[in-house]
């Protein structure tokens, strides 16, 4: 069965991007002087095959202005509407949780799950995530996008494991409990 991996990165204060989805504070922290400057980001993508975000977090990257960022992955946004055909993603709409079921089931690499807190809330609440990549970012911005949304239900995670960057950049590994 394939994996669900949240790969994700966050503030101390909890949040995923700022209220207008920017990100910025993860350019913010110089890159760590001893390690690799992307934490880790090529080897996990190497073994992922497919990407899972909510329309949110789809339409933040578009309009953007950069190239889709996962050209080479199977990408699924989930969204409560039709939306019009695009060479990049396929759509869903209807029963996520199925979806997602489903999708695991079936052969391939690791599935990340891009976000955002609503998604994300969903699948952790649903137990489909099998682990959490959080890269812990040493910046409390106040106010911003969760990482979980508010309807996220109380869970408990096992740390796995933990590594430190020379820039304070922490990068966790969570299981949730079954």
């Amino acid at each position: 069965m394939r994996k669900v991996q949240l790969y994700i990165a966050a503030t101390l204060d909890g949040y995923i991007a700022r209220l207008n989805g920017q990100v910025d504070f993860l350019e913010t922290i110089p890159a760590p002087e001893s390690a690799p400057a992307d934490y880790g980001y090529a080897d996990f993508y190497a073994l992922t095959d497919t990407t899972l975000m909510g329309y949110e977090t789809y339409k933040f990257i578009v309009e953007s202005g950069h190239a889709f960022p996962y050209p080479d992955k199977q990408n699924f946004v989930f969204s409560r509407h039709s939306r019009p055909a695009s060479p990049d993603v396929e759509f869903v709409k209807g029963d996520a949780l199925a979806f997602v079921q489903k999708l695991k089931a079936q052969e391939g690499q690791n599935i990340w799950l891009v976000g955002g807190g609503q998604i994300n809330a969903l699948l952790l609440n649903a137990g489909l995530i099998d682990e959490i990549l959080l890269t812990l970012f040493p910046v409390v911005l106040g106010a911003g996008i969760p990482l979980f949304a508010s309807n996220v239900k109380e869970s408990f995670l096992s740390t796995q494991s933990v590594e430190r960057y020379s820039n304070g950049v922490l990068a966790l590994k969570l299981l949730p409990h079954s």
